[in-house]
């Protein structure tokens, strides 16, 4: 009988695990990530009503079974691209600081940001009003929509008091009624350009005209804001 010893079989390193966990999680992440940029542009274009699986799972470049895995339905995959929708604007004013800024300048700031976002993504527009058409049932269900929005109008609220506390604005704004002001100065103006510049005979997306836009949207809230 040989006495020589057998070498131990070695089990998988402990550490090999969590690495390979964090790859799949990596995985998942950017596949749900590569169906909810496809299903946003699939919805943007055709609506919820007419949104296919098919073109969304082309779009994504992945298997059709893989979409219904991790979203069991058309309709809950819309709420989630409604929540990244609203995900990506919030994250995106977060980025200007506005804390930072002097109240006029940050009321200013929200003002120009909110008119250039919605020039950038006419693709959010376009599912606010698909949300809209269905009465924003996928919001009414989606809690997550409302955390995301509930710190825009605190942050909104914490300008309007500094600027009432050092004279500049005047006391009694509402930050939500103000936010949904500066929203739809430039959301109507945008979702119906067109018929607007049919029946008035302008360009109204013109590089003129949308200055244009812009310097009166901010008239007219720093005018309602600003202590007279």
């Amino acid at each position: 009988m040989s006495t020589t010893p057998r070498t131990p079989r070695r089990d998988p390193a402990p550490a090999s695990v969590p690495v390979v966990a964090e790859q799949r999680s990596r995985d998942a992440e950017r596949s749900q990530m590569l169906i909810l940029t496809a299903a946003r542009d699939e919805f943007a274009e055709y609506g919820l009503a007419g949104a296919r699986m098919d073109r969304i799972a082309e779009r994504a470049g992945l298997n059709k079974r893989l979409i219904y895995y991790y979203f069991d339905e058309k309709e809950s995959l819309f709420e989630a691209v409604l929540e990244l929708a609203y995900r990506d604007i919030r994250d995106a004013e977060q980025q200007l600081n506005l804390q930072e800024m002097a109240p006029a300048d940050a009321i200013k700031r929200l003002v120009q940001f909110t008119w250039e976002y919605y020039l950038e993504h006419p693709e959010f527009l376009t599912l606010l009003n698909s949300a809209n058409l269905h009465k924003a049932r996928h919001l009414h269900q989606s809690q997550r929509a409302r955390e995301l929005n509930s710190p825009l109008i605190e942050m909104l609220a914490a300008i309007l008091e500094r600027g009432r506390k050092d004279g500049s604005f005047r006391g009694g704004v509402d930050p939500l009624q103000l936010y949904i002001s500066i929203a739809g100065l430039a959301y109507f103006y945008l979702s119906n350009n067109h018929t607007l510049s049919a029946i008035f005979g302008h360009d109204l997306l013109s590089p003129k005209a949308r200055q244009e836009r812009l310097s009166h949207m901010v008239d007219v809230i720093l005018g309602y804001v600003l202590r007279s």
